[in-house]
C-alpha cells in the first residue's frame, strides 16, 4: 500500500456491510477517479475495526483519522474536503477510544484487505510458518508455545501448548487439526470478525499446529450463518495454496498440510469439541464423556487437536515476536490479551482487545464509554449463557480466567453484556435459561430436564406466582445440574441463576413477597393506571388499546380495567400528558 499518499480503509465487516459499506467504497473509488486522484489515494475494504455502533467506519491513514456513521452519499465530501483540500470532515469525525487496548489477535483487522494475501505477507504473514518449518523441531515449537503461557481462548482456558503436546505424543499415521469457528454465545462476534478481517492468520496457525502435532489434515468447522467469513476463508485457502503455504511440500520443506471446511447448522452445543466432531462426521451434534479426549481419539477415531479461532490468531505472533514479548502482557497465570464483544447498555458497543488483568471498570467505563443515557450500572454478564452476572462490587476485579471463576462467572469465549438500572435480573436469568433450554442437545437428563425445571421456576416467579421455597429449589436444582451434566454446556448453564440469586436476592424477594418487579420489566407484575389530575380526556389511550380495557368519554377522566389490560404499553406510549403510569 506504500505507493499511495493516502489510504481510505472502509470497514467491510458484516455489520458495516449491512449499512451499505460496499456502496460507500465504490462511491469513494468513483469520486477519486472523477477527480483524477487514482495515483494519490487508494480505497481498501478491510475487516471490522471494532467500532460496531459507529458504522460505517472509514479510517484515513497515515493520519489515523476516523470517520464514523459514514453513508454512501458522504463519499463526495470526504474526497473533496479531506483529499483535495486537506481539511477534516468535522461532522463525521470520531475520536477512537483506543487507550488501554493491545491488538494481537485483531492486529490486522481493519488494516489489511482480507482478500489480498500480499497485504497479509507485507505485515509479516507466514513468516512464523517459515521459521517453524525451517528452524525448529516440533518439540521445540511446542515447548515455545507452552512457555508463552497461551491458554485456549474458547472458554475453558486450557494451555494450548500442552494440548498440542498431547496430540503429538499419540502414535497414529493420521491426525487432524481442527479450528472451532462455531461461535454461538448471544452477543458474541469475536471469531467471526477475525475470520472476516484476517483469515490467513488462522490458516498459518493451523499449518504450524499440523507440523507440531504430526498432522497433514486441517478442518475448519464454521456455522453456515457466517456467509462473509466463509467467503473470505475460501478465498484465503485458495490463495495460500497458490503461494505454496498450503498443499504438498510447503516451502520446499517436505511438510504437507491442507485445509477443508465443514459447515454447522448453528447449534450452540456444537461449540463443545466432542459434539463438534460428531457433527463433522455427519452424526447428531451431541457431546460424549471424556476420556478419551479428542487429542487421543477424535475425528474418525483419530487423534484430533481442536482450538478456537482466537487461539489460532495469537499463534503466528508468538512465534514471530517470541515468548518474552508475549509473556510480558497479561497476568502471571493468564498471559496475553483477550478479545471481548461489548454489548448491551454501554456507549461503545463493539470489539475490544485488552491485556488480561485489566479491570471490569476500565473496560466498561473507559474503553466502553460508560452506560448509555447516563443510567446507573447494574451488572455485567461475562461468558455468555454459561457465565454469571457480576455487580458493582466486582468492577475492580482483574479480568483473567481464575478471577472471573472466583467471582462466580467465567471468561467464556469473550461475550460481555452490560446491564443498567432498567434491567430485571430475574428476567435476565430467565432469558439465558430460555436460550440454554432451546440449545440443549437433550442427551443427558440433568441438562434436558433440569434446565427446563429451572426455567419453569423462573417463569413462575416472574409471573407473580412464586413462593419463598422456590429460591431454595432453584439453588438446589442448579447445583445438581452443575454436578451431573455430561458436558460444559449443562455444567455451566445454572451460572446465571446462581449468580443473580447471590447478587440480587432482593429482586427475587420482591417478585415473590411483594409481587412487584423493581425494574418494571416483568409484565405480569406491572399495573397500568391513569393519574386523574393529568388526564385531559383526549381518548388517545383508549383508541390505542387493542383490547378495549380503557373507558371514558371525551374530555372526561379515563380508567383502565386491570382485569382486561394485557400490559402491552400502547396507552403509555400514545399518551402525551404523562397521565398513564406503570407500577
Amino acid at each position: 500500500m506504500s505507493e499511495y499518499k493516502l489510504h481510505l480503509l472502509v470497514c467491510g465487516g458484516t455489520s458495516c456491510r449491512n449499512l451499505q459499506s460496499d456502496t460507500l467504497a465504490e462511491n469513494l473509488k468513483t469520486e477519486i477517479d472523477k477527480q483524477g486522484l487514482t495515483d494519490v489515494a487508494q480505497v481498501v475494504k478491510t475487516g471490522c475495526f471494532g467500532l460496531c455502533d459507529k458504522g460505517t467506519v472509514v479510517k484515513v491513514i497515515p493520519e489515523n483519522i476516523f470517520y464514523a456513521h459514514v453513508k454512501p452519499e458522504d463519499a463526495k465530501d470526504i474526497v473533496e474536503e479531506h483529499i483535495i483540500k486537506g481539511r477534516k470532515v468535522e461532522r463525521l469525525l470520531y475520536t477512537d477510544p483506543d487507550k488501554k487496548q493491545i491488538r494481537i489477535a485483531l492486529r490486522n483487522c481493519g488494516i489489511i484487505d482480507p482478500e489480498n494475501i500480499n497485504e497479509y505477507i507485507e505485515r509479516n504473514g507466514y513468516e512464523a510458518l517459515g521459521k517453524v518449518l525451517s528452524e525448529m523441531t516440533p518439540e521445540e515449537a511446542i515447548k515455545l508455545l507452552i512457555d508463552s503461557g497461551l491458554r485456549g481462548r474458547g472458554g475453558g482456558g486450557f494451555p494450548a501448548g500442552i494440548k498440542w503436546d498431547l496430540t503429538r505424543k499419540v502414535e497414529s499415521s493420521i491426525k487432524f487439526v481442527v479450528c472451532n469457528a462455531d461461535e454461538g454465545d448471544p452477543g458474541a462476534f469475536m471469531d467471526r470478525s477475525i475470520l472476516e478481517g484476517d483469515p490467513h492468520s488462522v490458516l498459518e496457525a493451523m499449518a504450524i499446529n499440523g507440523y507440531c502435532t504430526g498432522s497433514n489434515y486441517g478442518l475448519i468447522y464454521i456455522r453456515a450463518e457466517y456467509p462473509l467469513a466463509i467467503e473470505r476463508l475460501k478465498t484465503a485457502i485458495k490463495q495460500a495454496r497458490e503461494y505454496g503455504f498450503l498443499g504438498n511440500n510447503i516451502l520446499g520443506t517436505g511438510f504437507s498440510f491442507d485445509i477443508e471446511m465443514r459447515y454447522g447448522a448453528g447449534a450452540f452445543v456444537c461449540g463443545e469439541e466432542t459434539a463438534l466432531i460428531h457433527s463433522m462426521e455427519g452424526l447428531r451434534g451431541e457431546p460424549t464423556m471424556k476420556p478419551p479426549f479428542p487429542s487421543v481419539e477424535g475425528y474418525l477415531k483419530k487423534p484430533t487437536n481442536v482450538n478456537n479461532v482466537e487461539t489460532y490468531a495469537n499463534i503466528p505472533v508468538i512465534f514471530s515476536k517470541g515468548v518474552k514479548w508475549f509473556a510480558k502482557i497479561g497476568t502471571e497465570k493468564s498471559k496475553g490479551t483477550k478479545v471481548f464483544a461489548l454489548a448491551g447498555k454501554v456507549n461503545n458497543v463493539g470489539l475490544i482487545e485488552v491485556p488480561l488483568g485489566i479491570t471490569l471498570r476500565e473496560v466498561i467505563f473507559e474503553i466502553g464509554g460508560g452506560i448509555k443515557g447516563g443510567k446507573k450500572f447494574k451488572a455485567v454478564q461475562t461468558g455468555g449463557p454459561s457465565g454469571g452476572c457480576l455487580t458493582e462490587k466486582d468492577l475492580d476485579t482483574p479480568i483473567d480466567y481464575d478471577n472471573l471463576i472466583a467471582a462466580g462467572s467465567m471468561m467464556g469465549s469473550g461475550g460481555m453484556i452490560i446491564m443498567d438500572e432498567d434491567d430485571c435480573m430475574v428476567d435476565v436469568a430467565k432469558f439465558f435459561l430460555d436460550f440454554t433450554v432451546e440449545e440443549s442437545c437433550g442427551k443427558c437428563v440433568p441438562c434436558r430436564v433440569g434446565n427446563k425445571r429451572l426455567h419453569e421456576l423462573l417463569n413462575k416467579i416472574t409471573s407473580g406466582n412464586g413462593a419463598k421455597e422456590d429460591i431454595d429449589r432453584l439453588i438446589n436444582l442448579s447445583n445438581v445440574i452443575k454436578d451431573t451434566s455430561l458436558c460444559g454446556l449443562g455444567q455451566s448453564s445454572p451460572n446465571p441463576v446462581l449468580s443473580t440469586i447471590k447478587n440480587f436476592r432482593n429482586e427475587y424477594d420482591a417478585h415473590i413477597d411483594d409481587k412487584k418487579c423493581p425494574a418494571g420489566v416483568c409484565k405480569a407484575l406491572m399495573t397500568y393506571f391513569i393519574v386523574e389530575e393529568n388526564c385531559v380526556g383526549c381518548t388517545a389511550c383508549a383508541r390505542a388499546c387493542p383490547v378495549g380495557a380503557i373507558s371514558g368519554e371525551r374530555k372526561e377522566i379515563h380508567y383502565i380495567d386491570p382485569a382486561l389490560c394485557i400490559k402491552c404499553g400502547a396507552c403509555e406510549e400514545r399518551c402525551k400528558f404523562n397521565a398513564v403510569i406503570v407500577k
